[in-house]
């Protein structure tokens, strides 16, 4: 008899100043911004879920979103966001304006799409699947607190995504995303954009 796959939720942090103002941030350690931290302020966690093992970035942003959810989760260096190298803190108007069509091709390249003097979305997923060993490992249901990125990579897992096309989910980032690890390694998306701020 097969056992039950683990359910895994995750949730990006709330909006900061450089989300609103549409730039990269990456490893970049900005804080919630006053609009960020009200919005989470008004967020409410599944309840099925408080009881999970939770894991939070590094980053100040995503600590203080576990924070404002009621959450004391396990800081893992797995989880901080895709190293976004030269191209943290810019636009990508002001991007294609510094690099011309180069930076139009990199972005053409999916998950081979590396920023200058950063990493690449194939690395992040591998990053990703070696904490997913760490969650099968333990057996019980998890969530984690984190980023974009790492959504992305757990959504590219799950589905054979290569980040070229349209994602085949359009994921809301107020919302839980809830996936099933499977003890033969496979990770399915089991529930997409469970709404945390309709209570």
């Amino acid at each position: 008899m097969t056992a039950p796959a683990i359910p895994l939720a995750v949730i990006r942090h709330g909006p900061t100043d450089w989300n609103e103002e549409r730039r990269i941030q990456g490893r970049a350690d900005r804080p919630l911004s006053p609009a960020g931290r009200a919005a989470v302020s008004g967020w409410t966690l599944p309840a099925e879920m408080a009881a999970f093992d939770w894991y939070v970035s590094p980053l100040s942003r995503a600590r203080e979103t576990a924070a404002l959810l009621g959450l004391d989760p396990v800081v893992e260096r797995a989880l901080i966001e895709m190293d976004w190298g030269d191209w943290d803190g810019a636009r990508g108007d002001e991007l294609r304006a510094r690099y011309g069509d180069e930076f139009d091709r990199r972005i053409s390249l999916g998950l081979d799409m590396q920023p200058h003097g950063g990493e690449t979305p194939r690395e992040l997923r591998a990053r990703v699947e070696g904490w997913l060993e760490t969650v099968r490992h333990a057996g019980r249901p998890a969530g984690a607190v984190c980023h974009q990125g790492v959504i992305r990579a757990l959504l590219s897992l799950a589905t054979g995504w290569n980040m070229i096309a349209k994602p085949p989910v359009e994921l809301e980032w107020s919302a839980v995303q809830i996936f099933g690890l499977a003890g033969n390694g496979e990770i399915v998306l089991e529930r997409a954009n469970v709404m945390l701020d309709e209570g």
